[in-house]
């Protein structure tokens, strides 16, 4: 007769002082993002400030190690806002197909580096993906147009910016720690679809953005928190200031 091996899987019981030091980590890991309108986004780093689709920024900041752009719309490329935030060593990061148009700005930046969706890229130790950003049945993001979101690579953190995209099969198969994702509707996901993706790519916090100004309702933020499911934190951060 044999007698099958017995393994034993070791059982590790968390105290109530556990779970608040996990979520003291989960907050410390957003602590340095803000959200102001649109998908306008700055990230403090070790590396320098990053902004993605810097618009309507109130103060001119000129503190932009980087600007990432997901697309040339004019609520994500503002040249207002680049001035605002950039300094003459600023590294500016748009898809390729927006060169031409990215030169309006070539003024107020260091350079300007191009991109196409789906690579990985590493600038001045800055590490990051694109994602194909696009819409799957609506007309305003064409896949054609190769515009992108981002995963950035942030103090052993993968924090991924969507830009204006669909749940789209790239989306769903980004893996990331915090995930910022639109929320308004009509031109991008609405709350639900985006709660959808996000209960599919399971991030340890999702930030709605894109909601509440031209589009969408202050109250997309809050329906997409009530669809997100556990184990995944959502924080509103609409236009942090």
């Amino acid at each position: 007769m044999i007698v099958p091996k017995t393994e034993y899987i070791p059982v590790v019981l968390l105290t109530s002082d556990d779970y608040d030091e996990m979520e003291e980590k989960v907050a410390d890991m957003t602590d340095n993002i803000k959200v102001f309108k649109q998908n306008s986004i700055r990230i403090e780093t070790g590396k320098g400030a990053i902004y993605v689709d810097p618009f309507e920024m109130e103060e001119a900041s000129h503190d932009a190690a980087f600007i990432l752009i997901t697309h040339d719309h004019y609520d994500h490329f503002s040249p207002g806002s680049i001035e605002k935030v950039a300094t003459g060593d600023t590294v500016l990061v748009v898809p390729e197909k927006m060169e031409k148009k990215a030169g309006e700005v070539a003024g107020f930046v260091g350079r300007i580096v191009t991109v196409k969706p789906g690579i990985t890229k590493e600038i001045d130790n800055l590490e990051f993906e694109t994602v194909p950003a696009y819409n799957i049945l609506k007309p305003f993001h064409p896949k054609s147009a190769e515009w992108v979101g981002y995963i950035l690579r942030v103090d052993g953190k993968r924090i991924y910016i969507a830009g204006d995209t669909d749940a789209t099969k790239e989306a769903k198969a980004v893996k990331c720690d915090v995930a910022l994702v639109p929320v308004g509707g009509t031109y991008t996901m609405d709350a639900k679809k985006a709660a959808e993706l996000v209960n599919t790519i399971c991030p340890e916090v999702a930030i709605p953005v894109h909601y509440g100004g031209i589009v969408g309702s202050p109250r997309d933020g809050e329906t997409f928190a009530s669809l997100v499911k556990s184990p995944t934190r959502v924080e509103l951060r609409r236009f942090d200031n």
